[in-house]
């Protein structure tokens, strides 16, 4: 793989999870006023519109079947992964769904060997999983037991699976080489699509509401910054270095978001945090030093 190819992707995957690590802030501003539901749509509704400014033009497909890629790609990376998750924080506890999901590489590896195919990587991918794992734990579990929860801790095991297809999905469609942005806004419109069911029964909030300034700030954060932005260059990176590899920075997301705590939150870093973030770290370097999909041939599409 060429060597700038490889660091633009690696760069694409980085900013990608430093943007998610911190979009729990938001969203816990917001849980405050608005419902699940009422942040999902308004979020990806804003993503959706500045993708449309960005590039406003019609993505052309060139065989018509392709459009089930996407909409599959919609229904799970928007409407159901969101959708589970969500359902799962009503459930269980918060630290049971970040520990929980952050098992979705280890989905991507299985489905990637059973559906395309591929070969399964080495040991230290497993060892690096493992220990990266052990370290989400830590920082999860900082300062409370585990408690198991079997519906919530299911629906977030489900979420965790829908991901790694939607990893899997976004790989086949970097592979039509279309343009990142259109095919991202493609994604976008179908996962509102299969939302808009949800939203004719929980949606009630008012344009008032929206204004309000802490309001309009964290979906503007949401839809431009943790929508947008990120599903292009989180879809950029998987083009670039594949499902697997781009889904094991997810491992860096619980890392982000407990200095994020501390920063703004003022939450403490105890040596256990401490210990968690070094190990979480480590696994995800041991994780990356895999060989296990091949290289990527084609682009995924271009910017212009």
């Amino acid at each position: 793989m060429n060597n700038d190819r490889q660091r633009i992707g690696q760069a694409a995957a980085l900013v990608t999870i430093l943007i998610w690590g911190t979009t729990f802030i938001s969203t816990k501003v917001l849980l405050d006023t608005l419902s699940p539901v009422e942040i999902l749509f308004l979020r990806f509704s804003l993503g959706y519109l500045a993708l449309w400014l960005t590039a406003p033009r019609r993505l052309r497909l060139t065989d018509r079947r392709q459009e089930g890629l996407f909409a599959l790609a919609g229904l799970c990376g928007v409407t159901l992964y969101y959708g589970f998750e969500n359902l799962a924080l009503s459930a269980t506890r918060a630290s049971n769904v970040g520990v929980i999901i952050s098992i979705a590489p280890f989905f991507t590896v299985l489905f990637s060997a059973v559906f395309l195919k591929e070969k399964r990587p080495g040991l230290r991918f497993f060892a690096g999983f493992l220990i990266a794992m052990a370290g989400i734990m830590l920082i999860s579990f900082n300062q409370e037991a585990v408690e198991i929860h079997p519906a919530g801790d299911g629906l977030a095991v489900l979420a965790a699976m829908i991901w790694a297809v939607y990893c899997l999905l976004s790989r086949r469609i970097s592979e039509l080489g279309y343009n990142v942005l259109l095919a991202t806004r493609r994604t976008f419109f179908y996962g509102l699509l299969f939302m808009l069911p949800l939203t004719f029964t929980q949606f009630s909030v008012s344009l008032p509401t929206i204004l309000r300034p802490e309001i309009l700030f964290n979906l503007v954060f949401l839809g431009l910054g943790a929508s947008a932005l990120c599903f292009v260059t989180w879809n950029l990176a998987v083009g670039i270095l594949g499902s697997v590899k781009t889904s094991v920075t997810i491992y860096i997301v619980p890392v982000i978001t407990a200095v994020a705590s501390a920063l703004v939150l003022h939450e403490p870093l105890t040596p256990k945090v401490i210990l968690g973030l070094a190990l979480t770290l480590g696994g995800l370097v041991l994780s990356q030093n895999i060989n296990q999909e091949k290289e990527q041939k084609e682009q995924y599409g271009t910017l212009e």
